[in-house]
Order: structure tokens, then C-alpha cells, then sequence
């Protein structure tokens, strides 16, 4: 497949999976109260910090890897269901404490169900990163639409049928078995069904470095949800996730779409010995082309986002999102930057800036917390800038990349940003209802930006033509 169309399919992918996971939550945000959505937030954060231990580099070594035989794909099967059923008895365990810790029975009910996930996606871990390295995006899409349909009708059902937070913890199950049966259809024919124990000492040898520094990259993503439902409620952080609800569409339009493409690119240039600088240069150009935009349109329209999305029991979200739309604009320069490292063979320095990155996150999060969300959210943006900051630093010491190389490449994309937010925030002065606001607004960014990025010639105006 070539990369275009490895594009076009997963870009198709993730624009399926947001229509289907945004009608989802505006059914499931008039179902349930804050309070429900808060337990399976809290919930769903901790189970998301086992995960990154589940896959334990396993996906990431088999993209990258440049000889896989049979001898390696079936240990890493093995480490993948060692990993896999061994966290499926600590996230068990572990709901007993987190009940406590919480004060909250659900929990406990809540983390055992969504135990049962780790029994069964181990099965599956082995074929999706081998699709993916084979570049076989279209069954890939079947497959992540399926288990995405199969969550969403189940959660929805069972809202309706009155069983409360529950429902999102059984259809987090139902989409977990919908998943292995769509695998089992789409299997590579050559691979492996059974496990073994050689050979995964290399397998665990790569895990432990690149899942160090996910795993600690994902609990400065949680830090605010744990440290909210502690201090603040359980009904703050269903606002705080509702906030971040909105503002990680542009992952699920852009950034879940490009890295799985992206990183096999990157790969593929490293084995190689090309230069991946003027790569990862133009990506960049690329995604601060669609997220200053999109993150400057967020931040002006988010009341009537969140009135029409949520309801206006969730209107507490909007300040939070305003302030954390800043945040994410800045770092949009340095999303892609992570799958560069690790194409490279560079993991350690990406577990370092991880580590520093989610220290300075953390204790940002901990000393704002008392003060509110609005406080949490400013904490969040510092944690963007740190971030920032020490990936421009191992940019410029492994592709050459300097602050100079990046705002030459990115300067087109401001003047397009500028242009869309000004017929933006000229709609918000209108005197219209959330619905007819958000559509007006909606049709002049997107219109403005298509003239904007011809006008000022910017080079993602050119592949969008040779497309």
C-alpha cells in the first residue's frame, strides 16, 4: 500500500471512529450525571496507565524491527500474554484499594469488569502492529470500526436500560470481543498462533526502556483526573474530562490518524540511512497548519461546543478549555517528535524527556489543584511549555533541528491561524443561537483556511493539490 493511501485509509479511520465516539457521548452525556461519568473516569484512568504495561513495547519492537521472523513474533507473543494476564489479576487486586483510597464501592465493581480486558487483548497485540508494519490500513480500519461501533451501541443500550456507570464498563468488554473477532478474520496468514518463551529476553530488553517512558508519559496524562477526584469530586473530573473530551478531537482527526502512518515512515527512512530532518520539518508544518487553527477555533467557540455536545449541565468545562487550548497549540509543533525518537533507536532519550516532562506536569497539578480547574488547567499549559522545551532539545541534538528550522517551517502556518481565528471571532459577535453560531463560524474558518493556505503558499496547500 502506498503511503498516500495508507493516509487516506486511516484518516478515514479516525474520522469514523470520532463520529461514532462523539455521538456516543452526547447520547451517554444526557444519559448519565456527572457523578456516574466521574466513577468510570477515574476508573477508565487507571486501567489506561495498565495498558501502556500491557503492550510493553511489544507493538512498538515489531514495527521497528528490522529483521521478524517466526522465532520473534511468536515470543512476542509470549510476553504479551505474561504481560496481559498478569495485569488482569493486579487490576483485579488493585480495586479493592482504589475503592478505599476513593471512598467509592463502585469502583472496585468498575475495575474488575474492566479487568477482563487484559485476558482478552493479548490475542490481539501481536496482529495490529503487524498490519501496521505491513501497512495494511484497511484492515485496520474495519477492525477499529467494528470494536468502536460494537463499545458504542452496547454503552448506549444499557444507559437506556437504567444500568448507570456500568454500562460504560460493559461496553468497554463488548468492544474488547468485538475486537478479537474482527483480528482473527484479518490475521496476517503467516502469523504465528502459538507462544513461546525464547527469545524474549530482546523483546523485554526494548519493552522495558520504551514502556518506561510511556508508562510515565501516560501518569502525567492522568495526574489531573487522579489528583481532580481526590481533591476537588467526582463530578469535577467528568467536567475536566469533558474539557479534555473536546480538545482531544484534534488528536482523534489528526494526530491518531498521521502517527500510525508516520511511524512506520520514520522507521523505514532509519533503516534506510536517509535524513529524516526535512521529514520531520515538514510534518510539523503540516500539523501546526491544522492545530493552531483548530485549537484557536476551540478556545472561541467553546460555549456553544460545549451546549451542543454536552447539554448545559457541563458548562463548567468551558474556561478550562479555553485556557488548555493554549497548551495544546504549543506543543502541536512537537507531537509527531515522539515517533521520530523511537525510529531512530533513540528510546532512552524519549523515557528521559518523558520522565522530566511528567515531573514538571505532575507537581504543576499537585500545587494548582487546591485553587480549582481553571488553576489545573494553567498547571497543564505550564507542563506543555516544559515539554516543549526538552523536545526542542533532543531535536536539535539527534536531527539537527533547531527553533530557527522549526519557526521557518511553521511561520506560513501562523499567518493561516490568523486569518481563520479573524472571521472566527467576527462570528461570535453575531447575535445567533449555539447551533447557528457554531455552523456560521464553522463554514467561514473552513473557508478562509482553504484561501489562506493558497495565499500564502503553504507546502501542505501543494500536496493537498497533488492529492
Amino acid at each position: 500500500m502506498t503511503s498516500r493511501l495508507s493516509f487516506v485509509f486511516s484518516f478515514s479511520e479516525k474520522y469514523t471512529l470520532l463520529v461514532l465516539n462523539t455521538a456516543g457521548a452526547m447520547v451517554v452525556a444526557r444519559l448519565l450525571t456527572p457523578d456516574e461519568v466521574g466513577v468510570y473516569a477515574i476508573g477508565a484512568v487507571l486501567v489506561a496507565l495498565a495498558q501502556v504495561l500491557r503492550d510493553f513495547g511489544v507493538g512498538s519492537y515489531i514495527i521497528q524491527a528490522p529483521v521478524l521472523d517466526d522465532a520473534r513474533l511468536r515470543a512476542a507473543m509470549g510476553v504479551s500474554i505474561m504481560v496481559g494476564w498478569s495485569l488482569a489479576g493486579l487490576v483485579f487486586a488493585a480495586s479493592y484499594a482504589a475503592a478505599w483510597f476513593y471512598d467509592e464501592p463502585r469502583l472496585q465493581v468498575l475495575l474488575q469488569l474492566l479487568s477482563l480486558n487484559f485476558m482478552l487483548l493479548p490475542f490481539s497485540a501481536i496482529a495490529l502492529p503487524c498490519l501496521r508494519r505491513q501497512m495494511r490500513f484497511s484492515a485496520i480500519f474495519v477492525i477499529n470500526t467494528i470494536q468502536c461501533a460494537t463499545q458504542t451501541a452496547s454503552t448506549i443500550m444499557l444507559a437506556v436500560l437504567g444500568w448507570g456507570y456500568l454500562s460504560l464498563a460493559f461496553g468497554a468488554v463488548a468492544g474488547a470481543v468485538a475486537t478479537l473477532i474482527a483480528v482473527l478474520c484479518f490475521r496476517p496468514a503467516d502469523l504465528p498462533w502459538l507462544p513461546t518463551w525464547h527469545g524474549m529476553r530482546e523483546i523485554l530488553s526494548f519493552g522495558a526502556v520504551s514502556t518506561t517512558g510511556t508508562l510515565v508519559d501516560e501518569a502525567g496524562v492522568a495526574a489531573p483526573d487522579l489528583v481532580i477526584g481526590k481533591v476537588a469530586g467526582l463530578a469535577e473530573v467528568a467536567i475536566y474530562g469533558k474539557a479534555m473530551g473536546v480538545i482531544n478531537v484534534f488528536n482523534q482527526l489528526v494526530t491518531a490518524a498521521i502517527s500510525p502512518v508516520i511511524f512506520p515512515m520514520f522507521s523505514a527512512q532509519a533503516r534506510s540511512g536517509a535524513d529524516v530532518r526535512q521529514a520531520y520539518l515538514t510534518t510539523a508544518s503540516y500539523m501546526t497548519a491544522l492545530g493552531w487553527p483548530f485549537f484557536g477555533f476551540v478556545a472561541l467557540m467553546a460555549p456553544a461546543l460545549v451546549h451542543i455536545l454536552y447539554g448545559d449541565q457541563w458548562s463548567a468545562a468551558v474556561p478550562v478549555i479555553r485556557v488548555i487550548c493554549i497548551g495544546s497549540a504549543v506543543y502541536s509543533m512537537f507531537s509527531m517528535a515522539r515517533y521520530l525518537f523511537v525510529a531512530m533507536g533513540q528510546v532512552q532519550a524519549q523515557a528521559r524527556l518523558d520522565a522530566m516532562a511528567v515531573l514538571a506536569r505532575v507537581l504543576a497539578v499537585l500545587l494548582a489543584a487546591p485553587f480549582g480547574l481553571l488553576w489545573i488547567g494553567w498547571a497543564i499549559v505550564f507542563g506543555a511549555v516544559i515539554r516543549s522545551g526538552l523536545t526542542l532539545f533532543y531535536l536539535r541534538r539527534f536531527a539537527r533541528i533547531t527553533c530557527r528550522s522549526l519557526l521557518e517551517a511553521t511561520w506560513c502556518s501562523a499567518l493561516v491561524a490568523g486569518i481563520c481565528l479573524t472571521g472566527s471571532a467576527v462570528v461570535t459577535s453575531w447575535p445567533l443561537p449555539p447551533v447557528e453560531q457554531l455552523l456560521a463560524a464553522s463554514a467561514v474558518c473552513a473557508l478562509l483556511w482553504l484561501a489562506a493556505i493558497r495565499c500564502v503558499r503553504h507546502e501542505l496547500a501543494t500536496a493537498l493539490l497533488r492529492s
